[in-house]
């Protein structure tokens, strides 16, 4: 069993199994306080978090799949299941399964318990994500988004893989971070950002803030087409992720320099959406920033007093690969343990290979699929330099390819 895969389970059972509310965490001290709230509170936000013990901050035992965020949650008093953080989601919802099979669209008066804190919701969404286990490797069970942003400061460590709640009404922030002003467009939070491609002058845009988009910096096609930015300004290689958008059509590109405040990364790959999704549909925000490259800092979401601080870690300056082999996997199957190929990009080494569309991935190296999950396959083929030999189901037949991990752009 792979050492990610059993840190995960580990992680998993000591979450699912139950667990006790922490005793609150002081806040931060700092001579200046937050500023003050700009926007006036939602409708479900009349109800403020309750912290247990009478404190103003929690800890949260979060789980972490690959660089996507999970963390206990106790709806109604039941049984504790994991919910994505998700800070571009326009509201929290429940999967209906967890809600129990109701035939509404909504519970009413609803409580989400978090270790240290409850939230109660008038209505909480119960929705259907068919793709989602698919496309991450991990059952749907709910999702907290921006109603759930909007009342608690949340401070990820995606370092330390940990996170941290604080009541808004008395937080406050003494560390070394840079501290960066808020916009939204609907419920998406937007930060400014500087970067530069080759064959263009640099440009400052509005990026959204994604905690579930598994990927660094996306572009999207409604501000490239408006932008007259298209890979023949730059080498590129086409790419496609089920994880993003769907498995959408991208290119692959590496920016000059991608700047927030005074944080600037150079030589980092961009993905560009080929397709016009409704994500990207404006063609005034340049794209999204996603948690391949917010793990590179502590990330502190105040949007209460629309603000976001970024604290560096030692990852800031770590080169980030993209996908190496030109395979787009889904998991399947009961357990999600059938990793199946849906798309080989043309001159990678899974092209080269003779991997195709359909193949079930058996085994990687001296691993089988039964010891893997889906994020432990992508990551091992984002490892430069290492060749694998992969076992390949097609339809019934056994075949063993060899795949030489090497940079694609």
């Amino acid at each position: 069993m792979s050492r990610r895969r059993a840190q995960f389970l580990v992680a998993c059972c000591i979450l699912l199994c139950g667990w006790a509310a922490r005793p609150a965490l002081p806040a931060q001290q700092s001579t200046t306080p937050a500023p003050p709230a700009t926007t006036a509170p939602g409708p479900q936000d009349v109800t403020s978090p309750r912290f247990s013990y009478g404190g103003n901050a929690s800890q949260i035992p979060a789980v972490f799949l690959r660089d996507l965020i999970f963390v206990p949650v106790r709806l109604n008093g039941g049984k504790p299941v994991l919910f994505e953080l998700d800070s571009a989601a326009e509201k929290c919802a429940v999967d209906r399964k967890v809600a129990g099979d109701t035939a509404s669209n909504a519970l009413r008066y609803a409580v989400l318990a978090l270790p240290g804190v409850q939230l109660p919701f008038v209505t909480l969404p119960v929705i259907t994500r068919e793709d989602f286990a698919q496309q991450v490797g991990q059952g749907y069970q709910g999702t907290l988004g921006r109603d759930f942003f909007d009342r608690v400061v949340v401070e990820i460590d995606y370092h330390r893989q940990t996170a941290q709640l604080y009541d808004p009404s008395v937080f406050t922030y003494s560390g070394q971070g840079k501290s960066f002003p808020l916009t939204f467009a609907g419920p998406v939070p937007l930060i400014r950002a500087k970067f530069e491609v080759s064959g263009h002058r640099s440009r400052t845009e509005d990026f959204a803030l994604d905690t579930a988009l598994d990927a660094g910096v996306i572009f999207y096609r409604g501000f490239t087409d408006s932008a007259k930015i298209s890979a023949a300004h730059f080498k590129s290689e086409p790419a496609s992720y089920p994880e993003v958008d769907g498995g959408a059509k991208l290119f692959l590109g590496r920016l000059k320099s991608f700047q927030m405040g005074p944080y600037e990364l150079e030589d980092i790959v961009g993905d560009f959406t080929q397709e016009k999704t409704k994500a990207g549909a404006d063609k005034n925000i340049a794209g999204a920033i996603g948690s391949n490259l917010l793990r590179r800092f502590t990330v502190i979401f105040d949007f209460p007093h629309q603000r976001v601080i970024l604290e560096p870690n030692v990852q800031l300056n770590h080169d980030t690969d993209e996908d190496m082999s030109g395979l787009s996997i889904i998991a399947k199957g009961p357990n999600l343990k059938v990793f199946e190929v849906v798309a080989v990009q043309p001159g990678t080494p899974a092209a080269k290979a003779g991997i195709a569309p359909g193949d079930v991935i058996a085994g990687i190296g001296d691993e089988a699929a039964a010891d893997l999950t889906l994020s432990a396959v992508r990551d091992l083929f984002r490892q430069v330099g290492y060749e694998y030999k992969v076992l390949i189901d097609r339809k019934g037949e056994t075949i063993t390819a060899s795949l030489q991990m090497r940079r694609r752009i």
